[in-house]
């Protein structure tokens, strides 16, 4: 029965882990193994490769939106989108670094969150938006 009482340890799971610990860069979870932590979400040390393709794919739809809109906008186009017509008329060339960084931010934090419900959902969305956004911008180009 001794034995048994020295074995017997704290709950390490009562507190939540620190964002910055050992498992940062050499943590090897990529999923949960408890079907109740699945169901609440929570943070993984790393990240799959469909979630990767995803993040890079609206990352580069992303800078040929930037590059079509400021070649459309060059052929006398105007910006549909009222919020980056503005910052436009206010930052002129340097709106495509905010714009850029507007996007990139919340992708990571989609990143960090991609176990969370609805994130994935959240990511696809954004996806199809930007393709929508570029195959439009092709359109305008082949038809103008």
């Amino acid at each position: 029965m001794g034995q048994m009482n020295r074995r017997m340890l704290k709950d390490r799971r009562k507190q939540p882990t620190a964002a910055l610990n050992r498992f940062t860069l050499l943590g090897l979870r990529r999923t949960f193994r408890r079907e109740d932590d699945k169901k609440r979400g929570g943070y993984v040390d790393r990240y799959g490769s469909g979630l990767l393709f995803l993040l890079i794919l609206v990352v580069g739809l992303n800078v040929l939106d930037a590059l079509f809109t400021i070649m459309i906008l060059d052929k006398g186009g105007w910006e549909l989108n009222p919020i980056v017509r503005s910052a436009i008329e206010v930052y002129r060339d340097g709106v495509w670094i905010w714009k850029f960084a507007v996007v990139t931010v919340p992708l990571i934090l989609l990143c960090l969150h991609s176990k969370f419900r609805f994130t994935k959902t959240i990511l696809l969305g954004v996806t199809i938006i930007y393709i929508g956004a570029v195959l439009y911008q092709l359109f305008l180009f082949i038809y103008w």
